[in-house]
């Protein structure tokens, strides 16, 4: 039975969309400080890490799928625990999906991570095909 929903997901329309994400420059993440409450959204570029609390994070790639299909955006992210004093933990190694944040979910005891969009960096205008205009800013 699971090769068989295997199989109908590799040959349904999910299924192939998933080949046609583009790379897009920027990942918007939420996070959450459990300790207080605070919610904040950031801007995480491609490659350069970012901080959150004692949490540095990196996206290692940024994908949104075509505005004709249903809104998808995932990136791969890694995510390291630095707090001072101590060795840096890798906290969460992965695929999020900002359509399935339970799917694929950073588990720290202060701190939630969720991807939110994948999308252009800021200022950069669209083109139509949904990636930035010119090169590419990675």
């Amino acid at each position: 039975m699971t090769r068989a929903l295997l199989l109908v997901l590799l040959i349904t329309p999910l299924g192939s969309a998933l080949g046609d994400m583009t790379p897009e420059p920027v990942a918007l993440l939420e996070g959450l400080d459990k300790t207080t409450a605070r919610v904040s959204k950031f801007e995480a570029p491609v490659g350069t890490p970012v901080q959150f609390g004692t949490l540095a994070i990196r996206v290692r790639d940024c994908e949104k799928s075509p505005p004709e299909d249903p809104p998808e955006s995932a990136a791969f992210i890694e995510i390291d625990d630095a707090r001072t004093g101590k060795i840096r933990t890798r906290v969460f190694s992965g695929w999020m999906f900002a359509s399935s944040p339970a799917l694929s979910a950073l588990e720290h005891p202060v701190y939630d991570v969720t991807l939110l969009d994948c999308k252009a960096a800021s200022g950069s205008p669209r083109s139509a095909s949904g990636s930035t205009t010119g090169k590419d800013a990675r």
